[in-house]
């Protein structure tokens, strides 16, 4: 029987498409998985998709009453949570013009609602010795041009990451992170006009993989942190990336050639 039998996550942002790949794994592995997400229609829908093992929850995680709801909820119908995976963010950025009011809304959705669900199931996942994995993301660790909002929320989730894993250790939860690097998500079904070909084609240079991630492999990374194959893992990133930061600001074409061109 899988470790996971019987027990139970709460996704925020299954909505997504990395969203409902995580929701996926886990029920694939046996557990049931309460999706938490502003999105009603799209939630609904996965979890239709996905069967019985899948509750929907609508929950926007800028308002406190409800999360509460949401934990409430789960405990009730549920019994317990196990995992908290926070897949939920924001891409509004508008670089250096970004307003007071667009930095408060990025971080309260990408970093805030987070620590406040985390603050309302900790005693359920202290019971649990159970594990919490964020969502951090390549853009935390390098500048992009016109992006200021989402990379330096993205920065601050994974030091938040190190900060939980420090302070809930005593509770016996584990808290990390993975940071994908371009994966095959809503954000670029959205840009490419959902063209996966074209994807892959701008994405090949910076990825050693030639191609973006798909949402299973960042799903794969999930489990592996909820797991107890990773019991002795604690405050870190993997870094789902298909080789992105391992570049630098290198490509995978040779950049020497370039200068003997005529």
């Amino acid at each position: 029987m899988s470790e996971f039998a019987g027990k139970v996550a709460i996704v925020t942002g299954g909505a997504t498409l990395i969203g409902e790949a995580v929701v996926k794994a886990f029920t694939d592995a046996g557990a049931r998985v309460v999706i938490a997400d502003i999105n009603e229609d799209g939630g609904a829908a996965v979890a239709a998709r996905l069967g019985a093992a899948v509750r929907f929850h609508k929950t926007d995680l800028k308002i406190d009453t409800e999360i509460g709801d949401l934990v409430e909820t789960v405990v009730k119908t549920e019994g317990r949570i196990d995992y908290l995976v926070n897949v939920a963010c924001t891409y509004l950025d508008n670089g250096a013009d970004s307003t007071r009011a667009e930095w408060l809304e990025a971080f309260d959705v990408n970093v805030v609602g987070s620590v406040m669900l985390m603050q309302a199931a900790r005693p359920h996942l202290a019971a649990a010795k159970g594990a919490i994995v964020n969502f951090g993301s390549i853009s935390s660790r390098v500048a992009q041009t016109g992006r200021w909002l989402y990379p330096v929320s993205k920065a601050a989730i994974l030091q938040l990451t190190r900060n939980q894993a420090m302070d809930l250790a005593p509770d016996g939860i584990r808290v990390n992170a993975v940071s994908p690097g371009w994966t095959w998500s809503a954000i670029m079904v959205e840009l490419t006009r959902d063209d996966r070909e074209k994807t892959d084609r701008v994405a090949a240079p910076f990825h050693l993989e030639r191609r973006v991630g798909d949402a299973e492999e960042v799903a794969n990374a999930v489990l592996f942190l909820c797991s107890r194959k990773a019991s002795f893992i604690n405050g870190t990133d993997i870094r789902v990336d298909g080789g992105y930061t391992a570049m630098g600001p290198e490509r995978a074409d040779p950049a020497i050639p370039l200068l003997m061109d005529d």
